[in-house]
């Protein structure tokens, strides 16, 4: 790459084969920098002296015994940013709101590495072994009533340090009136514990201070197309033949209908749309949805299916097929990202 990275004289295709390690970003300066600084400001105004240290790295994470986070490096610049869109259909953590939830997650973690929480009596009875093995997969229950809302996919429920991590983003999150949004719930005990601790700590210095920062930005030394083509494995989905039938129930391939727009085309054009209230409804990564339409378009076309009724009605055929599709993915259980 050039000594001056002039971003608008770099193709995608070129900025793919740049390794990560060697992209001109930082924190300061960037999208990324007023959230750090009001998630220092929340932390205050709730009398918590620490304040975890953050790093770029290749995703969202919190190391194990480390009162620090790291956050992705596609944050740090808008052209990333665009990129990560283009390669995987979503930005996480990219709105300001998304940004918040994750980051408090993330503090949640640091703090309680760096207070030992997790070690406390009252912690294991309350959230469960902080040892416990963290799965591949996790399997929600999403109408569940014991664990907040904060993260999509009820991620509260991947592990007990992920549920006191989401417990904690409720409890600092300002103005989220979580006695009266939890009443009734078993979740609010967990909130009441958490209110109590950090009151407990208000003030305290850490016993855990350590500066400690894995895989950061200079060590990583893949390309970004190295990078993308890793992380699009994770929401692989393999097509069963069964779905075949799903398809010809939407649409027709009897020669009657041949003047009739093909059902590959039709997917095509609906498939941003439809894309978007699934994840909204299930929490399911767009790459993965996406994926899923990509191969009901290229198995469309294959078996030469075009729209037979109304677009009205094929739209919300698609919509159910998806929905159930991705649902599926919930029962067979999440993917495990290490927030």
């Amino acid at each position: 790459m050039p000594t001056r990275f002039k971003w608008s004289l770099i193709s995608d295709e070129r900025l793919l084969d740049t390794r990560i390690c060697d992209l001109p970003i930082r924190i300061k300066g960037s999208f990324l920098e007023p959230h750090i600084k009001r998630l220092y400001s929340e932390l205050n105004d709730r009398g918590i002296r620490f304040k975890p240290h953050v790093w770029l790295s290749a995703e969202w994470f919190t190391p194990d015994g480390v009162p620090g986070f790291a956050i992705p490096f596609y944050l740090a610049h808008p052209r990333l940013m665009k990129l990560e869109r283009k390669q995987m259909f979503q930005v996480e953590g990219g709105t300001d709101v998304e940004c918040m939830r994750i980051l408090r997650h993330e503090a949640g973690h640091a703090i309680d590495n760096a207070y030992r929480l997790h070690f406390k009596r009252r912690w294991l009875h309350t959230f469960g072994s902080f040892a416990q093995r963290y799965p591949q997969h996790y399997k929600p229950k999403p109408n569940s009533k014991r664990f907040v809302l904060n993260l999509e996919a009820w991620y509260a429920q991947a592990h007990p340090a992920e549920d006191f991590a989401e417990t904690f983003a409720v409890w600092l999150q300002p103005r989220s009136n979580w006695r009266r949004r939890y009443r009734g719930w078993p979740a609010l005990r967990k909130l009441g514990y958490v209110d109590e601790l950090l009151k407990e700590i208000a003030g305290t210095r850490p016993k855990n201070r350590v500066r400690r920062k894995i895989e950061r930005l200079p060590e990583i030394r893949v390309t970004l197309r190295e990078h993308y083509e890793r992380k699009r494995k994770q929401y692989a989905f393999e097509w069963p033949a069964y779905l075949d039938n799903d398809l010809r129930r939407i649409f027709s391939s009897d020669a009657r209908h041949r003047t009739r727009p093909t059902a590959a085309s039709f997917l095509r054009r609906s498939a941003r749309e439809v894309q978007q209230l699934v994840a909204d409804a299930t929490g399911v990564h767009g790459y993965a949805i996406d994926h899923v339409l990509e191969l009901m378009i290229e198995r469309a076309g294959q078996l030469k299916l075009r729209v037979a009724g109304s677009r009205k009605h094929a739209e919300r055929q698609v919509l159910i097929m998806l929905t159930v599709q991705t649902m599926n993915v919930i029962h067979s259980g999440y993917y495990r990202i290490a927030l």
